[in-house]
């Protein structure tokens, strides 16, 4: 019987030991992007006792990868079942949803991936998203498409216009060379380039002389087509070829392309690296710059877009992010730059319709910035992955590649005809000024108005002077700006023949003479400007009230000193107020010698301090130290002073609750010290209950030497190193707020 029992035993740990030999391969397939050799090793764990829910997950998101998304929602729901997931699988999931036209469903999984992960850009899209579809929707039809009529049953995407050779070339892997490749995770051909007269349909051919037993990829030419750029697997010869997770990254490449559109002197690009993916180039219509795709580090997450000067020799520049605007924690890919000047890429890190959609936006600033993010919308758009957008050389036409359920293969390829142009906003941003001093002036008011002088819109300038509008193209505008002790000015804005989707317009002022009081308010630990700060100005000569306001949005008021001349001094009481603050009153003081704005917050501490829970209000309003004759807790003239201090404060704020607490050294013994801080504690808190608003507001509590500040024990033998500074320190009267 034992031996029975002994053999059952290592028959066991044989299996455990198999199985978690199975799941480790399983999971470095699923690292190295493998995903259909994942599959198949996950599917025989699903029995196990290692099939988790994060392994399920896997499993799931391996079929998500294969297009297989029926299966991927079936595995999706069964790791939810067992219990969490890891966070970005919910987006995964997510879009398996979104895939299968199931957009309720996609949007509660969203919630969850946003209520977990509220700083990713794919959450904070769909949460400032909520109405995509109707967005979507309301953007109208910007295309009308077919199918290209040259696709396989395998998997064609691309379409890239030659002039020269008057032929599309366009990726496919029609091929059928079957390999257990990594790039395209799912056991299925490489990659090649072909080319094909799109009107005469004939059979594609194979551009030979590039093509490698490696995957090549999107490319692009230059506006003349003498330099062509495209993607490759990762082809170096005498060198390790894949990165520490065995993945053969893609490379860019270029070559020279003669007046008959034969490529030769191919370059590997200077930016490629094993360790990450470089591809998808498009490069802008004046030749200087490319754009590009990558995962390398640095990136938002996934693949990015980002763009580099391209050199004399074909090689470019130090790689730069293109930013937050355009790039997410998902994947960013295939850009492309239409003759109009428009940059489109696909992305499934923005909120579309499913999977990879593609977007366009405007360019500013020689594409160093971009403005206007739109979903190019239905029909060029679907519930699965459409990429590859391309343009024509006429600007209207073009292809994209898409794996909808309608196409013949994999993926295939599209053509379309822009039916609507798209027409975004121009950005007017517009800066106020003094016209002597050149200084930004906040609190100025803007107002944009038509050609014909009616005010379209108005609003109120930020700390740094400017504001913005969003207005039409081709059209004129005036800008109108006032500020109070400033003369109104205007200037003549117009859209027409612009180059980008930004403008910009500064109005100078001039300033009326005379003298303006200003003042800024802020939190004294924040630094934050604060608004609706009540403010009292008043005149301690003559006891009138200057002024009488709120501050701003902007933390900030002023007022006109009409009948203030020069050479005379101010001297005025100023009192802030604000719920949750401190009401601060303070003398301001000082000889005015010529006109201008007289900041007061540049000579005088106008910060209100924050009332919280826990803190010490002898500390916030800067109480001195309680004392009391030795051995008695009688209530001193000198305490008077202070503890009205605090009665002050406690009528301002009649809902304050406060804790008075008295603290003594460690000299005389602690039954002692004890009954003398009680009482102590009980006589100041009895003079302020005599003069507040609901006396239950304040109590007092002795605590002895039982929480001395400075270390200076002293009890029974032992005796005290301390000096009488540091005795001091124990001895003291805290007023802690409990409740406001």
């Amino acid at each position: 019987m034992k031996k029975i029992v002994l053999i059952l035993f290592l028959i066991s740990a044989f299996n455990l030991y198999s199985q978690a030999g199975k799941l480790k391969k399983a999971n470095d397939y699923y690292d190295k992007l493998s995903y259909k050799l994942a599959i198949e090793n996950y599917l025989d764990l699903l029995s196990t006792d290692l099939a988790n829910s994060e392994m399920i997950a896997r499993l799931a998101y391996s079929y998500y990868n294969g297009n297989d998304l029926l299966n991927a929602e079936k595995y999706y729901q069964e790791a939810l079942a067992i219990g969490t997931i890891p966070t970005e699988h919910y987006f995964h999931y997510s879009q398996t949803l979104k895939q299968l036209g199931k957009y309720a469903e996609s949007d509660k999984m969203m919630n969850t991936f946003y209520e977990k992960s509220n700083t990713d850009r794919r959450a904070i899209s769909f949460a400032n998203n909520r109405s995509y579809l109707e967005k979507i929707e309301k953007e109208g039809i910007h295309f009308s498409i077919s199918n290209a009529g040259f696709n396989s049953s395998a998997s064609d995407f691309g379409g890239y216009q030659s002039v020269k050779k008057n032929e599309v070339y366009f990726v496919s892997a029609r091929r059928n060379t079957l390999v257990k490749n990594n790039w395209m995770w799912n056991g299925r051909g490489f990659l090649d380039l072909f080319t094909i007269n799109p009107t005469e349909k004939e059979s594609p051919d194979l551009v030979s002389k590039v093509t490698t037993t490696f995957h090549e990829g999107p490319l692009c030419f230059n506006t003349d087509e003498s330099i062509v750029y495209f993607t490759r697997n990762n082809i170096a010869k005498g060198k390790s070829r894949r990165d520490q997770k065995g993945i053969q990254n893609l490379k860019l490449y270029f070559a020279k392309v003669d007046k008959n559109g034969n490529w030769s002197d191919i370059k590997e690009l200077n930016i490629n690296s094993k360790d990450y993916s470089v591809g998808h180039p498009i490069i802008s219509l004046d030749g200087k710059t490319l754009y590009f795709a990558s995962d390398m580090p640095g990136g938002f997450g996934g693949a990015d877009l980002y763009r580099a000067t391209i050199n004399s020799d074909g090689t470019v520049d130090t790689p730069v992010n293109l930013g937050k605007d355009i790039n997410t924690e998902g994947q960013e890919m295939f850009p492309w730059i239409s003759p109009d000047g428009l940059f489109f890429f696909s992305s499934n890190g923005h909120v579309g319709l499913g999977g990879l959609d593609v977007f366009v936006m405007s360019m500013n600033d020689n594409g160093m910035s971009f403005d206007n993010l739109t979903n190019v919308g239905k029909p060029l758009n679907s519930q699965n992955d459409d990429f590859a957008i391309s343009f024509n050389k006429d600007g209207k036409s073009g292809y994209f590649s898409s794996n909808r359920t309608d196409g013949k293969g994999d993926d295939d390829i599209y053509s379309f005809n822009m039916v609507k142009p798209f027409i975004f906003k121009v950005k007017l941003q517009i800066t106020v000024v003094d016209n002597k001093t050149n200084l930004i002036l906040p609190g100025s008011t803007v107002y944009l108005k038509d050609n014909n002088g009616n005010v379209i819109q108005s609003t109120t300038v930020d700390l740094n002077g400017q504001t913005s509008f969003d207005i039409e193209p081709n059209k004129n505008y005036i800008i109108s700006a006032s500020k109070s002790d400033y003369k109104d000015n205007i200037v003549n804005v117009s859209t027409s023949n612009l180059s980008g989707s930004s403008i910009q317009a500064q109005v100078n002022l001039d300033k009326n003479q005379g003298v303006i009081l200003y003042g800024l308010i802020t939190d004294n630990k924040t630094k934050e400007i604060l608004s609706d700060v009540k403010v009292s100005v008043i005149d301690k000569a003559t006891g009138k009230t200057i002024f009488d306001g709120s501050t701003s949005n902007l933390g900030d008021f002023s007022k006109v000193l009409e009948d203030f001349k020069i050479n005379q001094t101010l001297n005025y009481s100023i009192t802030l107020k604000k719920d949750g603050y401190l009401t601060k009153t303070a003398d301001f003081s000082k000889l005015i010698s010529q006109p201008g704005i007289v900041n007061i917050h540049e000579n005088l501490d106008v910060s209100l301090k924050k009332v919280e829970i826990g803190q010490d209000l002898a500390k916030l309003i800067d109480v001195k130290p309680i004392y009391f004759d030795k051995s008695k807790y009688n209530i001193r003239a000198d305490a008077i002073i202070e503890l009205d201090k605090i009665v002050k404060v406690m009528n301002e704020y009649p809902t304050m609750v406060i804790e008075l607490g008295s603290h003594t050294d460690c000299r005389g013994t602690i039954q002692q010290n004890a009954t003398l801080s009680d009482n102590r504690a009980k006589a100041s808190a009895e003079y302020i209950k005599k003069k507040i608003t609901n006396p239950e507001r304040i109590y007092g509590k002795g605590f002895g030497e039982s929480k001395l500040i400075s270390d200076c024990p002293c009890e029974g033998t032992v005796k005290s190193t301390c000096t009488e500074e540091e005795h001091q320190k124990n001895r003291r009267t805290e007023f802690l707020i409990i409740k406001m």
